[in-house]
């Protein structure tokens, strides 16, 4: 799809004073950074856990390292988590007796298999070395915050101290909380509004589609028959990655430009009409949104700043803190009271020997 890249001055650098101007008027100069939500700290593991970023970041760079698409799968994973009731982990649950879990509803079914391996391998070192006292849904941030970070992207402090919950979502519940990519912007203003989040947070975390790849089911729709509003090369090329009634659902760059690294190159997809999904490009379409989709895509440093406070914002929706929830033995099962007995007791006797 190389062609593609060629594109870029059309209609991106032709106008960038322009652009630039439309920037100070399309983004609101007055948001700041959200406060921190009770029970949550930027120090809550300062003493009890030390070297808990320190284990997360160096085991996801050995990971990377083998596979930085993964990246996308432990951000992707962390939204999927908190747009859900509240970012709890209960994405990360197994479904029971009492119905299928979150993992089995339609949006989640393409999430990836790897990040939850992954999620499981860094909850056991951090267990191991520090007790069972840190959730599994704060390893989820950490992760999606070292995820952006190793790819390129800013980093930030995450707030910590958050528990998981007992319960998952129904199907319904999750279908009604996650967006689908044939949204327009519209319904994607709505949704995210209920949740708290503006519209320069809706365009700013739209931005994690500058990492990834994405399935041609979720976009085919624009190209038989082909959408208006994509770039006719754009389209063609994507035709070949996923041809008409395929049996086999491939995948492509969710950004033509760098796809593995974060940064601002989505935004400038969206002004040359290569965004994949509808829910991509009607940003770029709809006149609430379309200024600040052009003040990302020439200004890299604004982006990255309005990033971090939509995910601060939304990494804080709904949590569970204090003495509600539990501090998961493993990912994906609730907790019994034997199961966290014999954990809590094999942990402390590995802390015990790796200290001797």
């Amino acid at each position: 799809m190389a062609s593609n890249r060629s594109s870029d001055s059309i209609p991106f650098l032709c106008s960038c004073l322009l652009l630039l101007l439309l920037s100070c008027l399309s983004v609101s100069e007055a948001q700041g950074t959200p406060a921190i939500a009770k029970g949550l700290s930027l120090t809550f593991f300062d003493t009890s856990c030390p070297k808990l970023e320190s284990i997360v970041r160096k085991q996801l760079e050995k990971d990377f390292k083998a596979d930085i698409g993964q990246a996308a799968g432990l951000l992707r994973l962390h939204f999927h988590d908190c747009f859900v009731q509240g970012c709890d982990a209960s994405v990360l649950l197994d479904g029971s007796a009492s119905g299928p879990g979150e993992q089995d509803a339609p949006p989640n079914l393409s999430l990836r298999a790897k990040a939850f391996e992954i999620i499981d391998n860094i909850h056991r070192q951090v267990h191991k070395r520090c007790g069972a006292i840190v959730s599994c849904a704060d390893i989820v941030a950490l992760t999606a915050r070292d995820a952006i970070v190793l790819s390129g992207g800013p980093d930030y402090k995450v707030p910590l101290g958050r528990r998981d919950g007992q319960t998952f979502a129904t199907r319904n519940a999750t279908l009604a909380n996650l967006p689908p990519p044939f949204a327009n912007a519209s319904s994607i203003l709505s949704s995210l509004a209920k949740k708290k989040l503006d519209a320069t947070d809706t365009v700013a975390l739209s931005g994690a589609h500058t990492i990834g790849k994405a399935h041609c089911s979720s976009f085919t729709s624009r190209l038989y028959p082909q959408d208006a509003t994509m770039d006719q090369t754009f389209a063609k090329d994507l035709k070949n990655i996923c041809p008409q009634n395929a049996s086999v659902d491939g995948t492509t760059d969710q950004d033509i430009r760098t796809p593995n690294v974060f940064d601002n190159k989505y935004y400038v997809d969206l002004m040359n009409r290569q965004g994949l999904f509808t829910s991509d490009q009607d940003l770029y379409t709809d006149s609430r949104t379309r200024g600040i989709v052009t003040s990302f895509a020439v200004n890299q440093t604004l982006f990255f700043e309005k990033f971090v406070i939509a995910m601060l914002k939304m990494g804080q929706m709904d949590v569970v803190t204090g003495t509600n929830g539990e501090i998961r033995a493993n990912c994906s099962a609730r907790n019994s009271g034997s199961t966290l007995l014999s954990s809590v007791v094999d942990v402390a006797e590995e802390f015990e020997l790796s200290n001797l």
